[in-house]
């Protein structure tokens, strides 16, 4: 049986790095984020998307304007939680089909930002959380998003702590040097292979 691996971290992380360095080692690695996106440009979900919103929140070509959408919900938890009620049922089924095409890998790593948020973690044997101090995520994330530390704040304001999630996490990896984060994952995968 495929052993679920939980690849998660808070916004400034670096996790999705640690995701593509994990990826590079040929291990199957399903980026929910990614698919969530995939998911989002299907015709019937951007008609059930716009629905929830009282103001338009299409682009010229039809799409999703997901910067505009993640404005509006980042600041109401009530149509954050009808967007994840759209989205996130379908990223799962997605997921078991993907999960079914690896089912030979000893494991595979799972990659959601939120994992414990929509009780994902309950699904996973092993969960790998990457952490940063809050001063360098912020830092990552206004060089990467080109948006104000106010609104970032905001934003981790909607993830669960990092002292709660390494409460619910079996690895821990503290990600400010990046070498020294790639020995420790390594480390962690030595592990899985094994174990």
């Amino acid at each position: 049986m495929t052993k679920i691996i939980g690849l998660t971290g808070g916004i400034g992380s670096g996790k999705s790095t640690v995701a593509k360095y994990i990826a590079s080692k040929g291990i199957p690695i399903y980026i929910a984020d990614d698919e969530a996106k995939k998911i989002m440009s299907e015709q019937l979900v951007i008609d059930e998307i716009q629905k929830m919103f009282t103001e338009k929140v299409l682009l010229d070509n039809g799409q999703l304007d997901r910067k505009k959408i993640g404005a509006i919900v980042f600041n109401n938890p009530i149509l954050l939680k009808q967007l994840n009620e759209i989205v996130h049922p379908k990223v799962k089924t997605h997921f078991i089909d993907w999960l079914q095409k690896h089912k030979d890998s000893p494991f595979i790593i799972k990659e959601v930002a939120i994992l414990f948020e929509t009780g994902g973690n309950k699904e996973c044997d092993k969960i790998i959380l990457i952490t940063a101090p809050e001063e360098i995520k912020i830092e990552r994330i206004m060089k990467r998003d080109n948006i104000s530390k106010n609104e970032i704040i905001k934003r981790m304001k909607n993830q669960l702590s990092d002292e709660e999630k390494s409460m619910k996490s079996d690895f821990v990896v503290t990600n400010v040097k990046i070498s020294d984060t790639f020995k420790e994952i390594d480390k962690i995968l030595n592990f899985l292979n094994i174990s």
